[in-house]
C-alpha cells in the first residue's frame, strides 16, 4: 500500500459512514451521532467495553454497503435517496412497493458489502457479526437471515435502537418518536430494552455528541474509492485511474512530490459526494435537465464536506472538490474563475475528465485516445491547455497493465466479472462474450463460489482490492 492511497483508519471510517449516510438520504454526520448514541445504550445494557466499542463501529458503517444497493430501490423507489430516507423516517406513501421478497436480495447484498468492508479493514468478529446481521428484528421478522431473539447479536438492538431514536426525533420531534419506537418494541427490538432505555432518550439527545477515535492504524483510501463506485457499477476503478493519471500528470508537470501525493488522495475521495444524488440522475440516457444539473453540480459540494468529519482528509477533500471546475466558471460547484484555480485544481479537472472520457457509459461507447485528447484540446477556454498536456503525455506514458493472476478465477471467469460487475446484464455479458447467457450465469456462480462470496456488489469489491480487475 503506497503512502499516498492511505489514511488514518479511524478517518476512512469517517469518509464510509459519510457515503453511507448519504446514500441513505441522511445528513452527513447522521451515522457519527447515532453512534454515540448506541454507546450510551450499550453501556447502559451492561454491553462492557468491548460491546460499547463494538457499537459506535457498528452505528458508523451499518450503511457503508448502501452503494450496493442503490440501483435495486432507485429500481423500486424510483429515487434511492430520498426513497431510502422516507424510509427510514416511516413516511414512505402508500401503497408502496417494498415487501420482504423485494428487499430481502437488496438487503442481503448491503449487509455482505458491509461485513467486507469490515474484514478488510481489519475490524473485531463482534462488529462483523453486527454488520451482517444489522437489520434482523426481535420477532424474526428482519433480514437478511431471518434470525430471532438471542439469535441476533445485541450490538444489533443497541444500532437499531440507536438509530431509530436519532431518525425518528429528527423527523417528528422526540415525543412522537418515543411512540413510534414503543411500537416496535417487541418486534424490531426487545420489549425490555426499549422500556429500559427511553426514558434517558432526551438526556441522550441533548448530551454532547462528540466521541474520542476508537482505531489505530491505516486503512487504504482506494477501499473508500472502490465502495463509492458500487452505487453506479459501470464507474467501478475510475477514481483508482483518475488518482494514477493526476499523480503522474503532476510529476510530468513539474509539480512537488508532496503536491502529486496530494492529488492522488484528492482523486481518490472526489466522487464522494455523488452518493447523495440519485441513480436516475446519473443514468440518464440523453441531455439532463435543470434539475438534474441542479443535483450534479451539488456533488462536489458533498465531497467538501467531508473536511467536517474526517479533519485529516481535509486538504485531500478541499483538492477534490475542485475537479468539475472550469476556468470559464462554468464549472462547479463554486464556479471558479481561472484566477482561483492552482495548477493541482487543473491537473485534477483535466484528469477526471480525461478518464471519463476514456471509460465506456451505458450511453456511449469510450473515447479512443486521439478523440479524447481532440475533445479536451478543442475545450481550451475550459481546461488548462498545459494541464491537458501533461494528463495526456501521462495516459500515452503509462505502461499497460500486465496481466494479473487471475488468483483462483480463470480467465473466462474474470472476463465475465469484468462485464457482469460492471452492470451488463447477463444477456449482455453473453453477447459482448458470444456466450450464451446460460454460460454467463454458470460462470457467475463459479466466480462468487470461488470468492466466497454471496452477492454480485461483495465479489466485485472483493475483486477490485486483490487487483483481479
Amino acid at each position: 500500500m503506497m503512502q499516498s492511497d492511505t489514511a488514518a483508519l479511524d478517518d476512512a471510517v469517517s469518509a464510509l459512514a459519510m457515503t453511507g449516510d448519504l446514500a441513505m438520504g441522511q445528513p452527513a454526520g447522521h451515522s457519527a451521532r447515532v453512534a454515540v448514541l448506541a454507546a450510551r445504550v450499550a453501556a447502559a445494557d451492561d454491553a462492557g467495553p468491548d460491546g460499547v466499542a463494538a457499537a459506535r463501529l457498528v452505528a458508523r458503517l451499518r450503511w457503508c454497503g448502501a452503494t450496493a444497493s442503490a440501483g435495486g430501490f432507485a429500481r423500486l423507489l424510483g429515487d434511492d435517496v430520498a426513497g431510502r430516507a422516507a424510509m427510514l423516517a416511516r413516511t414512505l406513501p402508500r401503497p408502496h412497493p417494498l415487501t420482504f421478497a423485494s428487499v430481502a436480495p437488496l438487503a442481503r447484498a448491503q449487509c455482505e458489502v458491509a461485513t467486507c468492508i469490515a474484514r478488510m479493514l481489519g475490524l473485531s468478529s463482534t462488529v462483523e457479526e453486527g454488520l451482517r446481521h444489522a437489520f434482523e428484528h426481535a420477532d424474526g421478522g428482519g433480514l437478511p437471515a431471518q434470525l430471532a431473539g438471542d439469535s441476533v447479536p445485541p450490538v444489533v438492538f443497541h444500532v437499531a435502537l440507536a438509530g431509530d431514536l436519532e431518525v425518528l426525533s429528527r423527523a417528528h420531534g422526540l415525543d412522537e418518536a418515543v411512540r413510534r419506537i414503543g411500537r416496535l418494541a417487541g418486534r424490531k427490538y426487545p420489549a425490555d430494552l426499549a422500556r429500559r432505555m427511553l426514558p434517558q432518550a432526551r438526556e441522550w439527545l441533548d448530551a454532547p455528541h462528540d466521541a474520542a477515535p476508537l482505531l489505530a492504524g491505516k486503512a487504504s483510501l482506494a477501499l473508500v474509492a472502490d465502495v463509492l463506485e458500487l452505487k453506479l457499477p459501470w464507474l467501478a476503478g475510475h477514481a483508482r485511474r483518475v488518482a494514477a493519471l493526476a499523480r503522474d500528470a503532476a510529476t510530468l508537470a513539474g509539480l512537488p512530490l508532496e503536491q502529486a501525493r496530494l492529488l492522488e488522495r484528492a482523486a481518490l475521495v472526489h466522487g464522494l459526494g455523488r452518493a447523495a444524488i440519485p441513480n436516475p440522475v446519473w443514468e440518464r440516457n440523453g441531455r439532463l435537465q435543470a434539475p438534474d444539473w441542479h443535483a450534479v453540480r451539488r456533488a462536489p459540494y458533498w465531497t467538501s464536506q467531508l473536511t467536517s468529519h474526517a479533519p485529516a482528509l481535509a486538504d485531500a477533500a478541499h483538492l477534490a472538490a475542485h475537479a468539475y471546475e472550469r476556468l470559464d466558471g462554468s464549472g462547479y460547484f463554486r464556479r471558479l474563475p481561472a484566477e482561483a484555480l492552482d495548477p493541482a485544481h487543473r491537473l485534477l479537472a483535466a484528469a477526471t475528465a480525461w478518464a471519463a472520457l476514456r471509460a465506456p457509459r451505458p450511453w456511449r461507447a469510450p473515447y479512443d485516445p486521439a478523440a479524447a485528447t481532440a475533445l479536451l484540446a478543442a475545450q481550451a477556454g475550459r481546461f488548462d491547455r498545459r494541464a491537458v498536456e501533461a494528463v495526456t503525455a501521462a495516459a500515452r506514458a503509462s505502461r499497460p497493465a500486465a496481466p494479473r493472476d487471475g488468483g483462483p478465477l480463470t480467465d473466462r471467469e474474470l472476463e465475465v466479472l469484468r462485464q457482469v460487475g460492471r452492470g451488463a446484464h447477463p444477456w449482455e455479458a453473453a453477447r459482448a462474450l458470444r456466450i450464451s447467457t446460460g454460460a454467463v450465469r454458470t460462470h457467475v456462480d463459479s466466480i462468487l463460489g470461488k470468492l466466497e462470496c454471496a452477492t454480485r456488489p461483495a465479489a466485485m469489491l472483493k475483486a477490485l482490492a486483490l487487483g483481479l480487475i
